[in-house]
């Protein structure tokens, strides 16, 4: 029996096709045509300001603590119920990453307990749109509006997904995109981040540039470039922007195929829901997704592990998800927590995560949804999350 993989990375076809242009164009290094043009598609796509592809998301995010301005003594507020990148980012700069705990419909940071959080060190909060599902961003818009606070967005499993209609990414003063091997739209190892608030603009770019004044001397409007304030090299290569190109070109067509399956294993898992077997993902009327994970809460951690268990031994990579900041060597060492993180710790202890890739096959679907219902329904109890 054939292993269903967790994840399958999707390959357009016109990858190689894009790389051999880059090859052929003798431009090999970072922003390039394909740069420019993967770039362009994304402040058209998500409505940013700016949009400067980056190595990563992890580079994305430090390279958003660096524009910021964050530094020691400063405060972040964020979920702990995230990966690790979203504190290293700040930790870095020297600053403390405050824990808040989720809600327990979206598993997003929890909008009402942000402020209580506040001190007069906070200076940014960093809301992540978990599974692609938009977080109450008119509430944290608010909050950062009135207190003075940065938003910064960990958008890494958002791109394309919507709030009111407007993308994921763009409310924050900047917001950070993943193009890792597990996302939607891949190239293995990739982000972006995304720049909302146009005075912010000009050090994104220096800190873009390795600390240069570069883009100016593009510009015609210094005679030479030299070394202006801090940076790094964030820049990916032409090669990696043309494999971008091409999975660019394909993201709605990815985006519909992932959201084709993610509603299949909704309707397949409706009936043990009403039955109190295992909570499914929820999505706000407001929130539109894009399909990027499917996942559903089981009544207790040993559950789970029993679960998981039973469809890896059927050949089925389904897995767990975060293990909390908070509560990580590291959380403890560098962040804190502010009150009580019940929500976050019951998500932890019993969530999985299944199968879900762009283009799987249909009696691939099948076979996963047959597995996990019949695992489900011998490992949960009914009425047991009622």
């Amino acid at each position: 029996m054939a292993v269903v993989p967790f994840n399958r990375p999707y390959v357009t076809g016109r990858e190689g096709l894009h790389i051999r242009e880059a090859i052929d164009n003798r431009h090999l290094s970072g922003n390039g045509a394909f740069t420019a043009r993967a770039q362009a598609w994304l402040e058209q796509r998500t409505h940013a300001r700016r949009a400067l592809l980056t190595q990563s998301c992890t580079v994305a995010l430090e390279m958003a603590a660096l524009v910021a301005g964050v530094g020691a003594g400063d405060e972040i507020i964020m979920p702990s119920f995230t990966y690790v990148s979203t504190a290293n980012a700040f930790v870095l700069r020297g600053a403390t990453p405050v824990f808040v705990d989720v809600r327990a419909d979206t598993l997003n940071l929890d909008e009402r307990l942000i402020e209580a959080a506040v001190t007069s060190r906070t200076r940014a909060i960093v809301p992540v749109h978990y599974a692609g599902i938009g977080c109450e961003m008119d509430a944290i818009r608010e909050i950062a509006d009135r207190k003075g606070l940065l938003v910064i967005e960990d958008a890494a499993q958002g791109l394309l997904a919507t709030y009111d209609g407007r993308p994921l990414g763009n409310f924050g003063d900047m917001g950070t995109i993943s193009f890792h091997e597990t996302k939607n739209v891949s190239t293995g190892e990739g982000g972006a981040i995304l720049i909302n608030d146009e005075r912010l603009t000009p050090r994104a770019h220096v800190v873009w540039q390795k600390g240069t004044n570069r883009n100016q001397f593009e510009r015609r409007e210094v005679q030479q470039y030299s070394w202006v304030d801090l940076g790094s090299s964030y820049l990916p290569s032409e090669i990696t922007a043309a494999f971008l190109w091409a999975q660019l070109e394909a993201a709605d067509e990815i985006v519909r195929s992932r959201v084709a399956v993610w509603k299949r294993y909704h309707a397949a898992f409706e009936d043990l829901e009403r039955e109190g077997r295992l909570k499914r993902p929820t999505v706000p009327p407001r929130c539109v997704g894009n399909g990027h994970l499917y996942y559903a809460i089981v009544p207790d951690a040993p559950t789970r592990d029993r679960v998981l268990a039973t469809l890896n031994a059927h050949q089925i990579n389904a897995v767990f998800h975060y293990v909390p900041l908070h509560s990580s060597p590291a959380g403890r060492k560098f962040g804190r927590t502010h009150d009580a993180v019940p929500v976050t710790d019951w998500a932890a202890e019993r969530l999985i995560r299944l199968p879900l890739w762009t283009m799987m096959p249909a009696d691939v679907v099948d076979r996963v949804i047959d597995v996990a219902r019949e695992t489900i329904r011998a490992s949960c109890p009914g009425g047991a999350l009622t």
